[in-house]
């Protein structure tokens, strides 16, 4: 248990975002940052158990930091960090699309957007083993390499459909012009 608190209070004193904006609570509140981090993590918690728009709250939590990590990666040069978020939008899209079918009766559940969060937490972890690696990986890269030439395949004649379908439009609409 030990080295798990170390570990962490080594996390909150690094250098970087969080251990700046930790440095300047400690400053001034006079209160340590391992128990401003902790306080913090045990409110949030018990919000999104027992809180009011904690949909909201868990939205945010799985949005705003990935998103502003995508564009940072955007921005850098190594490729690596790319591929770590494009895999996270991966799965963050086939979870939102699953969710929305799912939503209405896993919602009733007491720690439904606890877990989400929590499963949401882990796919962005910068780890090698963080979600979005293991569920690509595991699930979403075997069914694609599959399927994508079927897909592959559907989504082409529907493109030719709708240019098809498009041409007509504008002759239809050509020929309406010039009568």
């Amino acid at each position: 248990m030990g080295s798990e608190r170390g570990r962490f209070q080594a996390l909150l004193d690094e250098p970087g975002w969080l251990g700046d904006l930790l440095g300047c609570l400690e400053n001034f509140t006079g209160v340590k940052r391992f128990y401003l981090a902790t306080g913090s993590i045990v409110s949030l918690t018990l919000y999104l158990m027992l809180g009011y728009g904690t949909s909201l709250v868990c939205d945010l939590i799985s949005f705003v930091y990935p998103a502003y990590a995508s564009m940072k990666a955007i921005e850098s040069p190594s490729k690596e960090d790319d591929t770590l978020w494009l895999t996270y939008w991966v799965v963050y899209g086939i979870f939102s699309v699953a969710e929305f079918f799912s939503d209405t009766f896993l919602y009733w559940f007491p720690f439904y957007y606890i877990s989400k969060c929590v499963f949401l937490l882990w796919c962005m972890t910068p780890f090698p083993w963080n979600g979005s690696r293991v569920l690509y990986r595991s699930l979403i890269r075997p069914w694609f390499l599959k399927h994508h030439q079927t897909v592959d395949g559907v989504l082409n004649d529907l493109s030719a459909r709708a240019a098809g379908a498009a041409s007509m439009a504008s002759q239809d609409v050509s020929q309406e012009v010039t009568k």
